[in-house]
């Protein structure tokens, strides 16, 4: 870069490098999506569509940024948590934030007709993000503990309250009221005993939220080649082992999940 008089300016910017041999962890959020859902008619208490196209853009973010080794969303937010020994930008929080966050929208707009094919996108969706470091993994497993223990006591009020707006008739008013105070085994009991719905049966996506990792899977190909000797091509199957960033619905506060993926907490990862 040429030197000018005009450099200076650059004292102003702040130094965001975060702290070494943390963990870096970008929480997105989406901006106002209660009026979003609302305008683009999501169905309540879940919209698999709208599930599925956060968890598509995600993977897309795993994909395109580097040093990403674990995943998790709900709802209308999504956590990305870098390596500790990731030098990705220098570590600036700055970068990390601003990368998640674009190619996390850009996502969505882009990926929004292959799930929502008979709702026209009304107007662009907001998201933001912050930026939280933790210095040991048991830090980290508290974090997203956290976050799916507060996806499983949403989802659980979420799918009581829209029963008895829908099913009951009350409104929603109505509905906040009659919750008030409710412990989890009183909601449980309003879902069974006069919707016959056993909490515990829905689906793992909406109760547990979803889980990104890579993992290596096996593809299979069809090539067309030509052998020896013979005239004409033929079409073989090849396959070929790749890293993929997969999706999964399952329980991480127990230890049984980092038993099973000991790489994500690897120093060498």
């Amino acid at each position: 870069m040429a030197k000018s008089k005009f450099e200076y300016v650059r004292d102003f910017e702040a130094d965001d490098t975060c702290l070494p041999n943390c963990w870096i962890v970008v929480r997105l959020d989406g901006r106002n999506f209660h009026r979003f859902s609302e305008q683009h008619e999501f169905k309540k208490p879940n919209d698999d569509r709208a599930l599925h196209l956060m968890t598509k853009c995600a993977q897309t973010v795993m994909e395109e940024l580097e040093d990403i080794a674990i995943a998790y969303g709900q709802s209308d937010e999504y956590s990305f948590v870098f390596k500790k020994k990731s030098r990705w930008f220098k570590r600036r929080a700055s970068k990390f934030m601003t990368h998640v966050v674009s190619q996390f929208a850009s996502s969505y707009v882009f990926y929004w007709k292959d799930y929502f094919k008979d709702q026209q996108l009304l107007y662009p969706p907001g998201f933001d993000a912050r930026i939280v470091l933790y210095p040991s993994n048991q830090n980290l497993k508290d974090y997203l503990s956290w976050r799916q223990a507060d996806c499983h006591i949403n989802n659980l009020y979420n799918t009581v309250f829209w029963m008895l707006v829908q099913r009951s008739g009350l409104t929603p008013v109505q509905a906040q009221d009659r919750l008030q105070g409710t412990l989890a085994g009183d909601k449980n009991e309003i879902l069974f005993s006069e919707f016959n719905i056993n909490y515990n049966n829905e689906p793992l996506m909406y109760r547990k939220g979803t889980v990104l990792v890579w993992q290596k899977v096996n593809e299979v190909t069809t090539k067309k080649i030509k052998l020896p000797k013979e005239a004409e091509e033929k079409e073989v199957e090849v396959t070929r082992t790749r890293t993929k960033v997969v999706p999964l619905h399952c329980d991480i506060i127990g230890d049984q999940f980092w038993e099973e993926y000991p790489e994500i907490l690897a120093e060498d990862s």
